[in-house]
């Protein structure tokens, strides 16, 4: 289907996609990446296959070994008979805007594999470790049939936390030498965790890094009944310790459905969505049509003219 192709192309694309179809797949992910007109009907054509799939955030600072342990994750899924979706979102080049990294090579070993499909995506300069457009990324990814869709994040630090508003199961990757417990409850992430891997486990301190996060842990104030996150020690490398995650996974998962937590953390989710894409199409209005009204506002307020709320309701037209 060309860029400019309208919307009655968008049904067989879909179910070409669902029918399992990479390319399909790769196509409506452009789509969103492209923010393309077509976005529309197609995200109304997926909606009714959606909320089947198991995402799993993964998040961590540079250096851990995120790409190795997503790799390793992907043979243990798919061992399992699991079709696997991953999202991997890179820095931006500044000179293309698009992903600096690309596909990851330490993935390639399931390139030629029909049940897995990876796609590098670029942040674009979005803070928070996640491009714009994954959530809907992740839709496409859903719709499709994939069992689990795993998204790695940019390895940014602190504000990497944003992928646990995305997951269903966020999984935070430590490793030792790269910091202790305490800048580890600095930059958050004792508090999005759901399942905490310490890769690189065969290096002196993976055994001190796993009790300064049970001390860490057992901290936090959780109400009774609420999930206890595990903390599980691999070596990505050689898949040492990958089964387990795979089995934390999966018991979180079911913890979710259990407790109706998941339904909760999809609609928190889907909340965010909707958001985000009302302030868009605003910005594209002003950016549009209203552009001399906002700044000749912007010039009203600078002069003390008017105050920043009364301007927002004059540009929202209250």
């Amino acid at each position: 289907m060309s860029r400019r192709a309208d919307a009655s192309a968008v049904p067989d694309l879909v179910e070409r996609a669902r029918a399992g179809q990479a390319r399909a797949v790769a196509r409506l992910v452009s789509l969103v990446e492209d923010e393309s007109p077509l976005l529309r009907p197609v995200m109304a054509a997926l909606a009714p296959h959606t909320g089947r799939a198991h995402v799993v955030g993964l998040t961590g600072a540079p250096g851990v070994g995120k790409s190795t342990s997503t790799n390793a994750l992907i043979g243990a899924l798919r061992a399992a008979g699991k079709r696997v979706g991953v999202l991997a979102v890179d820095p931006s080049s500044p000179f293309s805007g698009g992903a600096l990294l690309g596909d990851r090579i330490r993935m390639q070993d399931h390139a030629s594999d029909e049940g897995v499909f990876i796609r590098s995506m670029a942040s674009r300069g979005h803070l928070g470790g996640l491009s714009f457009t994954t959530p809907q990324a992740v839709r496409v990814l859903d719709a499709a049939g994939f069992d689990v869709v795993l998204v790695e994040t940019v390895g940014v630090g602190q504000s990497e936390v944003e992928v646990a508003g995305l997951a269903d199961t966020t999984m935070v990757l430590l490793a030792p030498g790269m910091g202790d417990g305490i800048q580890a409850a600095k930059a958050g992430i004792l508090e999005v965790g759901d399942v905490y891997v310490v890769n690189k486990a065969d290096r002196d301190g993976a055994e001190r890094l796993r009790r300064d996060l049970r001390n860490g842990l057992s901290l936090a104030e959780r109400a009774e009944g609420s999930w206890k996150p595990p903390i599980v020690l691999t070596v990505a490398q050689s898949g040492q310790g990958v089964d387990e995650v795979v089995e934390a996974l999966s018991s979180h998962r079911e913890w979710l459905g259990g407790t109706g937590q998941l339904a909760v953390r999809r609609a928190r989710r889907a909340r965010a969505e909707v958001e985000a894409v009302a302030v868009a199409a605003l910005r594209r209005r002003w950016e549009i049509g209203d552009r001399s009204s906002l700044d000749a506002l912007a010039e009203a307020v600078a002069a003390g003219e008017t105050d920043p709320y009364a301007a927002a309701d004059r540009l929202l037209g209250d």
